[in-house]
């Protein structure tokens, strides 16, 4: 597999997607005007720290199984924006875009 980057309209608005094989998992992330998504394989902790709109996902190997998730968890920034763990991808996205 290729590292991909694409646009993904959310909306009337749009989303930054990045796709990077690594050795033995894939790390990916979704961007937004108002922050992001992020998978496992970045730290929340870190995201925290620098004050980050970020909420975590795990258990995705692809864009399309990002899309298609619950948040697992979420910086004290992204709750101001009412974002949740539990919540579905698609609502965060709408939120950040």
């Amino acid at each position: 597999m290729r590292a991909t980057i694409k646009k993904i309209k959310i909306g009337k608005k749009y989303i930054t997607a990045a796709f990077l094989p690594l050795q033995k998992k894939n790390l990916i992330v979704l961007s937004g005007k108002r922050g992001y998504v992020m998978c496992g394989y970045l730290n929340l902790k870190v995201a925290e720290k620098f004050g980050d709109t970020a909420v975590k996902i795990v258990g995705v190997s692809s864009i399309s199984d990002a899309l298609r998730v619950n948040v697992h968890s979420c910086t004290s920034a992204a709750g101001k924006l009412g974002l949740k763990k539990g919540q579905p991808v698609k609502e965060i996205l709408e939120k950040i875009a």
